[in-house]
């Protein structure tokens, strides 16, 4: 199952959609550029079990 998600650049702050593949597992990281300003952001995310909502946080890749 898909859905999508929005989350904020670790480097400019701009919003951000990403797709996410729910039945991946309920803890995923993997990087995705920026649609703004294409920079690489490590995306951290954790999907709960029983309501799928989704949580994101992003960080830096060097």
């Amino acid at each position: 199952m898909q859905t999508t998600a929005d989350y904020s650049c670790a480097f400019c702050g701009e919003s951000n959609t990403t797709f996410i593949d729910i039945s991946a597992g309920n803890y995923q990281s993997y990087i995705e550029d920026c649609q703004v300003c294409c920079r690489p952001n490590i995306i951290y995310l954790e999907v709960d079990e029983s309501t799928l909502e989704v949580t994101i946080h992003t960080d830096y890749q060097e």
